[in-house]
């Protein structure tokens, strides 16, 4: 397979503001047959869902075994530690979790007696979350846990490539919105 000249993989994919894709060095496309395809080994998206699907499927499993929780609890109860006194929109917002598997894990987590939540006077759908004293020892096995995970993931990664990378990720957040 060929890879795709820059100018193909511009017309393909529109330039932005920045440096990239105009001033990328490597681009997303080969040619297989003469027609442009994926090129997973510098395609972004596909390495950020395949890293993100290991991640989330190895966690899932751990946590339900050690914990009787999956991901999606975990990142909901994360949320609760960060902002104590969170609403459901604000869950959704930050993780980008839709609504129904927010409530769903409220919901789970609140029968678990893990949370406790003041209601709002004007509307008596919208509530506040905390984590309860139990729901704070949780969390803090459960980081234990996701942090020597953390750990694991970026071992042998340069401090100063970390951090590039972590300043990568902050921008395509920001650029995931507007997409």
């Amino acid at each position: 397979m060929k890879t795709a000249s820059p100018a193909t993989s511009r017309e393909q994919g529109g330039a932005g503001e920045g440096l990239c894709p105009e001033a990328r060095l490597s681009v997303p496309t080969v040619f297989n047959d003469g027609r442009a395809i994926v090129n997973i080994d510098t395609y972004v998206p596909f390495f950020l869902a395949t890293v993100n699907t290991a991640l989330s499927r190895g966690a899932s499993g751990i946590y339900r075994e050690r914990f009787g929780i999956g991901i999606t609890d975990w990142r909901v109860i994360s949320m609760l530690a960060i902002e104590p006194g969170i609403t459901a929109a604000r869950v959704c917002e930050v993780v980008k979790l839709d609504k129904a598997a927010t409530s769903r894990s409220l919901t789970s987590l609140e029968g678990m007696g893990l949370l406790r939540y003041v209601t709002a006077t004007t509307d008596a759908r919208r509530r506040r979350w905390w984590l309860n004293d139990r729901g704070y020892l949780l969390h803090d096995e459960i980081l234990g846990v996701a942090l020597k995970r953390e750990a694991d993931l970026v071992r042998g990664v340069a401090p100063e490539d970390l951090e590039a990378f972590l300043r990568v990720m902050r921008r395509m957040l920001k650029n995931v919105e507007t997409l």
